[in-house]
């Protein structure tokens, strides 16, 4: 079973780009799943309701998030009737929405989807990832043939470790957040699929997704920038995952990185 993870989507000219290859990569690879981090997607600040049915309807089964889930706070009532959209589970019980599911591929299979956010270097009130991570597994495991954790947070060693310690209870647990893709994709002792960041889909010639001259001018003055997503040379970062439901566990993870010049 092929479950493909597209790495955050920047924008207009992440959302396009996604319309642009989908198509190939489901030729090509083949997934009976697809999940996408979106929390980028609306001008690279959050997501609206809008652009979550744009992204689903180009075949997209669940959109994960991070900590810019509120940018738009349009996407509370939305988020709050369609599950496939994820906000971090380790969110407070009184956050709209919800953090994981069991959904079905496109084949029957059941996927359990998780997304958490890492609290190493990062802003909010977000409670511990790995004891959310723990109590939502014992609940879906049997429900789910694979299980997959998007880990939105900054630190890498945050994203190993919390790996490391759910190797063989998840079938992949794959970072955002940083928007750039890491070069260690690998199968942990267990059986579990692991990269440190999945990556973007957005400029390769940008600061993380935002015009170089916004964000170089942000730093040179220390004054607060409006996000401005760059539109010229895009690339696509994503990942496919094979799993063996019997067991959930992974046999191979592969990075994809697409050049759109």
């Amino acid at each position: 079973m092929k479950i493909l993870f597209i790495g955050d989507i920047i924008g207009k000219p992440g959302r396009l780009t996604v319309k642009m290859l989908i198509n190939g990569l489901i030729d090509k690879f083949k997934p009976e799943f697809i999940i996408a981090n979106g929390e980028n997607s609306a001008h690279g600040m959050g997501i609206t309701p809008d652009i979550a049915e744009f992204l689903f309807d180009l075949g997209i089964d669940v959109l994960t998030t991070g900590n810019h889930i509120w940018d738009q706070r349009s996407i509370i009532p939305y988020i709050n009737i369609h599950p496939k959209l994820l906000r971090p589970a380790n969110y407070s019980l009184l956050t709209p929405g919800k953090g994981y599911g069991v959904f079905d591929s496109k084949l029957k299979k059941k996927i359990g989807v998780i997304n958490l956010e890492g609290r190493v270097f990062m802003k909010g009130f977000a409670e511990s990832p790995f004891k959310i991570a723990k109590d939502i597994i014992k609940e879906i495991h049997d429900d789910a043939d694979a299980i997959v954790i998007d880990f939105h947070a900054e630190a890498t060693s945050e994203k190993e470790a919390l790996a490391l310690y759910l190797d063989g209870e998840i079938s992949a647990l794959l970072g955002t957040h940083t928007h750039v893709q890491t070069n260690d994709n690998i199968i942990l002792p267990k059986g579990t699929a692991y990269i440190t960041d999945v990556g973007m889909v957005g400029s390769k010639y940008s600061v993380i997704g935002t015009d170089k001259d916004v964000a170089i001018r942000k730093y040179l003055t220390g004054m607060p920038e409006k996000f401005i997503p760059e539109e010229r040379n895009i690339i696509l970062n994503a990942v496919c995952v094979t799993v063996d439901k019997k067991i959930k566990s992974s046999s191979s993870i592969e990075k994809i990185y697409i050049n759109t010049d």
